[in-house]
């Protein structure tokens, strides 16, 4: 499947806004509650969420993404980390640059397409769910997702990544079943 940078940002656009509706959404008593990812807060999730931007953009950079501290403020480095994201797509020569990683090397655009949006939108519904916020994705990015993620399979299905499958029932619509190949019981 070959998509252009222009779908890429916009696949990234929607898929970032609906995280960062759901980090504006958490109530200041709500950092510590327990997310859907075994022995994570909500923080921990938005943490994560932040370090893996930041990773990526790193890749791009050759550089060393920089650390969360406990005093940094979580959307404003949400924010720089996808500003910087956004622009680094907008730039054909940053978004063509190859860059290496997990899956191996792939133009920086493809990397965000994939793994950056697939990533932010499953711990969306972490969010969500931790928080007690609307837990409904964008199905677009649903499907997208589950196609970038069902051929390997295998590979996600490693230490820190995604836990056991879980069979959806048979009437499953296509969340559900993406929620449910990432090991989350919805």
């Amino acid at each position: 499947m070959t998509t252009s940078v222009s779908e890429v940002a916009g696949s990234y656009a929607v898929v970032a806004d609906g995280f960062e509706a759901r980090l504006r959404g958490v109530g200041s008593g709500l950092w510590g509650s327990p997310s859907p990812c075994a022995g994570w807060t909500a923080a921990d999730v938005v943490d994560h969420v932040i370090m893996t931007h930041r990773r990526v953009l790193g890749s791009l950079r050759g550089t060393d993404a920089e650390p969360l501290s406990d005093t940094d403020d979580r959307l404003a480095c949400w924010e720089a980390a996808r500003r910087e994201v956004e622009a680094a797509l907008a730039d054909p020569a940053q978004a063509s640059a190859v860059v290496g990683g997990m899956f191996g090397e792939q133009p920086f655009e493809s990397l965000v397409g994939r793994l950056v949006c697939a990533d932010t939108l499953f711990h969306t519904w972490d969010l969500a769910r931790a928080t007690g916020q609307d837990d409904r994705l964008d199905p677009a990015a649903v499907e997208r997702a589950t196609a970038f993620l069902a051929p390997i399979d295998e590979a996600i299905r490693r230490p820190g990544g995604f836990g056991p499958r879980i069979e959806p029932p048979a009437d499953a619509d296509g969340q559900t079943r993406l929620l449910n190949f990432g090991g989350r019981a919805v």
